[in-house]
């Protein structure tokens, strides 16, 4: 059976970021960067309209306990998301016997084209492979071609140049 991903208490570090989950103090800062037309169609989903959209979001992750908030090591900031999802077709099956995840992430524009999001993906790789010990991990569906999650997708070689889904294995 697939094992739940529970982040609660998990602080994650790079160099110039904290990984953590979500907080009621982050709800400013998560309507400021999901509010941006683009940024969250880069992942899937419709920018956020009104700041209520974005409290809801904040409980579900909050709630969840298994999205980080991206934030500035310097100022607090947050600046993005990294969720580690059960893919829905693995959820279902009583005898799965492996432990993975689906990886979303979305960034504020404002922080595009710094290599963050490629530093946070690398992050949360080691994370769930070394700590979390997941036998695999993959990307959803792919986002739209030439997007910054696009190219964080080939850079680190999670979905492939055609675009069916590709894995990580732990070996």
């Amino acid at each position: 059976m697939q094992k739940k991903i529970d982040i609660t208490g998990r602080i994650l570090h790079t160099e110039r970021m904290i990984l953590r989950p979500f907080e009621e103090k982050d709800l400013e800062d998560l309507y400021e960067y999901a509010s941006v037309p683009g940024v969250g169609e880069c992942a899937g989903w419709h920018h956020h309209e009104n700041m209520e959209t974005s409290r809801m979001i904040l409980q579900m992750f909050m709630e969840g306990r298994h999205t980080f908030a991206l934030t500035d090591r310097e100022t607090g900031k947050a600046m993005g998301s990294l969720g580690l999802e059960t893919p829905s077709h693995y959820a279902a099956e009583e005898d799965r016997e492996t432990f993975g995840c689906e990886i979303g992430y979305v960034l504020g524009k404002p922080f595009w084209g710094r290599g963050l999001m490629t530093e946070a993906v690398k992050e949360a790789i080691r994370f769930c492979l070394q700590e979390l010990h997941m036998d695999w991990i993959t990307r959803g569906a792919p986002p739209p071609m030439g997007t910054p999650p696009t190219r964080i997708c080939f850079l680190l070689a999670i979905i492939s140049p055609s675009f069916q889904t590709a894995m990580l294995l732990r070996g």
